[in-house]
């Protein structure tokens, strides 16, 4: 079992975000006797599914969904597999964007290479 502090050491988050990924209903983490937040190992899971999510775009309002379903049970695997085939094409989409944009780059810096290298006559 981990505190609030220990789930955001070990994940290199803040506990604000911890407490409004709550308030959001994305985790619902268990309490002690004094009311304090505890978090399991399923949590910490959990967590790292949700942060990847986040790192690749996913809006709140999508991993909020996602997490709804989830908790709603089985029946809702077929939503929560569309959910996640079309974050998964959004995600494609960023690569083919992000490989476009570094192609143009790396022209664009060979280009001042280039003309570096004439105007030094270092070739």
């Amino acid at each position: 079992m981990y505190t609030i502090s220990d789930v955001a050491k070990l994940l290199g988050i803040t506990a604000y975000t911890l407490r409004y990924y709550e308030k959001e209903k994305i985790i619902a983490p268990m309490r002690n006797a004094n009311g304090e937040r505890i978090y399991d190992d399923s949590n910490l899971a959990w967590l790292r599914f949700v942060m990847r999510l986040k790192q690749t775009q996913m809006p709140i309002s999508q991993i909020r969904e996602y997490a709804q379903l989830y908790l709603e049970g089985e029946h809702t695997a077929q939503a929560r597999l569309n959910l996640l085939e079309n974050h998964s094409n959004s995600i494609q989409s960023q690569i083919r964007n992000l490989t476009a944009t570094e192609k143009m780059l790396k022209d664009k810096i060979a280009a001042y290479k280039n003309s570096l290298a004439k105007e030094t006559g270092i070739y």
